[in-house]
């Protein structure tokens, strides 16, 4: 890395940027806005695949935090800071709770610098690296985290760049391998259910635009938790999983679906 900072293309889309976009972020440059525009123009659902996304992760951190006893995450794939970032839900539940978030995007880097404070009581550290490398990550994650203790594995939307099935789960499997007994994996990624027709449509869009995300089946993503102790309610869509309770109903089901789960002593 330079002395002066890393070096950001501006050029080129990168799906934290556009992601950031969706959520109604600043960090983002036209070609991000514009990937954002093409894929919202065919499937506009994509905005509340964001915000429902970013919600359910608060749901889980905060079980973890507090009713699981959880006090270590791993975050990869985390995107640029915005509102409720990891290390912030965590350590309102456990100030002494320790985070590292884990991406591979430049500018995350510069945001993830200025804004990632941890309170004086736990940590909060950021590995640059790609989700592609477990090794690298777990080797610089043990620096903060103890790995011999239970460790929350955050995985939000990622292996969706990952397009090679067996890639993604190699990439899961090692993760997870490398955990206590008493570690949660929490993930969720894309799929085509709700609208297959349009999610098509903006994975086509995504992969021409130079930003690929591959779309996989409810089916695919459950698998993710084999070997692992799959907490109530299995996995659902994001705006499913235990969702507060609102006056009008249950939120409506959207394409993205997630899960929570629980290394058991022998996998």
């Amino acid at each position: 890395m330079a002395a002066d900072g890393p070096v950001i293309d501006t050029s080129v889309p990168h799906s934290a940027r556009v992601w950031n976009y969706w959520l109604g972020g600043k960090d983002n440059y036209p070609v991000d806005r514009e990937v954002g525009e093409q894929v919202r123009a065919v499937y506009p659902g994509i905005v509340d695949v964001a915000r429902h996304s970013r919600a359910f992760l608060g749901r889980a951190v905060r079980y973890l935090a507090g009713e699981a006893g959880v006090a270590q995450f791993l975050d990869i794939g985390t995107g640029l800071p915005t509102v409720d970032n990891t290390h912030e839900v965590a350590q309102r539940v456990d100030p002494a709770c320790r985070i590292v978030y884990v991406d591979n995007d430049p500018l995350v880097l510069t945001h993830a610098r200025a804004l990632l404070s941890s309170t004086p009581e736990g940590a909060c550290d950021y590995i640059s690296a790609d989700v592609r490398n477990p090794d690298a990550i777990l080797e610089r994650a043990a620096r903060t985290l103890d790995l011999g203790r239970p460790v929350a594995l955050m995985m939000l939307g990622i292996l969706g760049n990952v397009g090679d099935d067996a890639e993604a789960r190699a990439i899961r499997d090692r993760l997870v391998g490398a955990l206590a007994p008493g570690s949660y994996l929490v993930l969720e990624d894309g799929t085509d259910k709700v609208d297959p027709e349009a999610a098509a449509q903006a994975e086509q869009t995504r992969a021409e635009a130079g930003d690929p995300y591959k779309l996989r089946t409810p089916e695919q993503i459950a698998a993710y938790f084999d070997g692992l102790e799959l907490l109530e309610p299995g996995v659902v869509s994001v705006s499913q999983w235990r969702p507060e309770a609102i006056p009008w109903g249950s939120p409506p089901e959207v394409t993205a679906f997630c899960g929570v789960a629980r290394k058991p002593a022998v996998t």
